[in-house]
């Protein structure tokens, strides 16, 4: 996301080429690596981030089997909003594919959160048509409740369903969707597992941020909530020193000891980052060390939303 949706400037195109292909090459032989796009993961809100992995896999289309792509759509196209009617997810996924140009199967199309003002069975069965249709292959969910994601899957095996989770992204729903995850055999693709860069030390101050960065309009990195959740940090980096890895390793590592079935997706526009992140799978927590770092949860309380305030309920948990 953070290649092409940043508020200004632009990341060259060979950095982030750079920075996918390191990933991709640092795979063990057989593996794929999980891309998380968005039809909708640009400034203008349009297919920005769709149409640099089609330059990409025009350079090196020999690593479009080496990986599984996941695209989230069904926005409404007056908005962010989602809109689940069939309508507009054939829309979506025909935009996707076309922003494509055919450079690389579209793996998985998951619907950017749940639309509430269309029934939930109805949106399934249409994406499960559009797979007969042979335009995707797996269905999957986005910031939906654990209760959503057994109904979804009750009318198609739903693949994936991408939550946020982190060490100050822990709530109970996650916990939830989580557990119900792995009891329906479903992959949880865990988004910002570093705290969208906060759990990594480097942010001590709002003005650490660029001045048009979105994460100015969350909550929790408001100045007054910074100081308090620094803590929590603090107490990740003291850990992280005695495992001889950094805090946000230590964050990947965590998230993915929640279960087999829970892959972690950091975002990186740079090589050199997304080795480091893919080094946090390597890092080994024995019991004693998530017993410490679940402690360190509990005792600090994280201190404000995960987006924009008392709206949130309009971006989270369908």
């Amino acid at each position: 996301m953070m290649m092409t949706w940043r508020g200004s400037g632009v990341v060259p195109d060979e950095q982030c080429f750079d920075a996918i292909k390191a990933g991709i090459d640092a795979l063990p032989p057989g593996a794929k690596m999980l891309l998380n796009s968005g039809e909708f993961y640009a400034n203008d809100l349009g297919t920005g981030n769709l149409e640099l992995l089609a330059r990409f896999f025009d350079k090196h289309p020999g690593y479009a089997d080496k990986t599984f792509l996941s695209v989230k759509g069904g926005a409404s196209a007056k908005g962010l909003g989602p809109d689940g009617s069939p309508e507009n997810l054939r829309r979506s996924v025909d935009n996707i594919n076309a922003a494509l140009r055919g450079t690389k199967r579209l793996d998985l199309f998951e619907s950017a959160r749940v639309d509430q003002k269309v029934p939930l069975e109805e949106s399934i069965k249409a994406l499960a048509g559009l797979i007969k249709e042979g335009k995707f292959d797996h269905i999957g969910m986005s910031e939906c409740r654990a209760e959503s994601l057994r109904r979804a899957h009750a009318v198609h095996p739903i693949t994936a369903v991408e939550i946020e989770v982190s060490p100050w992204s822990y709530e109970e729903e996650t916990k939830k969707v989580i557990a119900t995850a792995q009891e329906l055999g479903i992959s949880v693709a865990a988004y910002s597992p570093l705290g969208r860069g906060f759990l990594t030390g480097a942010i001590k101050s709002v003005d650490d941020l660029p001045e048009n960065d979105i994460r100015r309009r969350f909550t929790r990195f408001g100045e007054e909530h910074i100081k308090h959740n620094l803590a929590l940090v603090e107490e990740l980096k003291a850990i992280a020193a005695r495992k001889g890895c950094t805090p946000g390793q230590l964050s990947i590592a965590w998230v993915g000891a929640l279960g087999a079935h829970v892959i972690p997706i950091p975002g990186s526009s740079k090589k050199e980052r997304t080795l480091e992140n893919a080094a946090g799978g390597d890092v080994e927590l024995t019991e004693a060390d998530l017993a410490e770092i679940n402690e360190a949860i509990a005792r600090h309380e994280v201190k404000g939303d995960r987006y924009f305030g008392n709206d949130q309920a309009a971006h989270l948990w369908g």
